[in-house]
């Protein structure tokens, strides 16, 4: 199904925005977990990602314009307990996009590429993964045009990693100055605390 939405994208006349927005997440601890569902989950968030964002720039660049937002997860900046293969995967993701960020400057394209990090997002993605979004405290919760708004006005900044909300890039920030032992632990209690699956957004 990837390669032929990749053709179609491919083939679409004057390309100037893909947005890789599709995901889930899998219910349970990693050796728990429904293993068809995982797979499905890294095939989505990883190999389609890959593949349509792939027929994108290969229109897009020799065009000299355009643009790929590519939907990770704050859940990609740490090892959460319960979301370990869904971090991984957006971990994936924000990699790889901060990486064409860098090859795309390296050859002085116009057309940007953008990791989006959202935090707790109300989007029905949470009910969906079987998540009790009640339990998450409601000043956590951002609006889908919020996380939109930020995105947008980051690619126009050609910002390679976007995380919206100043609590969310606080807690990047932090993840990234603590020494690691002090987040390991935090999530090590978190982890124990759910005892059950818990997915970012």
């Amino acid at each position: 199904m990837e390669l032929i939405v990749a053709l179609c994208i491919g083939a679409e006349p004057g390309l100037e925005l893909l947005v890789n927005n599709a995901g889930f997440g899998v219910p349970g601890r990693f050796w728990e977990a429904d293993a068809r569902a995982l797979d499905r989950m890294h095939r989505l968030h990883v190999l389609c990602v890959q593949r349509l964002t792939r027929a994108a720039l290969e229109r897009m660049v020799p065009e000299g314009r355009g643009g790929v937002i590519n939907v990770a997860s704050m859940a990609g900046c740490f090892h959460v307990p319960g979301a370990v293969a869904y971090g991984a995967t957006k971990a994936w993701v924000t990699h790889f996009t901060a990486g064409l960020h860098l090859e795309l400057r390296s050859i002085g394209s116009p057309v940007r590429v953008q990791a989006l990090c959202p935090g707790f997002t109300r989007s029905g993605f949470h009910e969906v993964a079987g998540m009790d979004a009640g339990a998450i405290p409601r000043p956590l919760w951002m609006t889908a045009g919020e996380v939109v708004d930020a995105s947008l006005r980051a690619l126009v900044r050609n910002r390679a990693v976007v995380i919206p909300g100043w609590t969310y890039r606080l807690t990047a920030v932090l993840g990234r100055a603590l020494p690691r032992f002090l987040t390991d632990a935090a999530l090590l209690a978190y982890g124990r605390r759910t005892n059950t699956h818990n997915f970012r957004r």
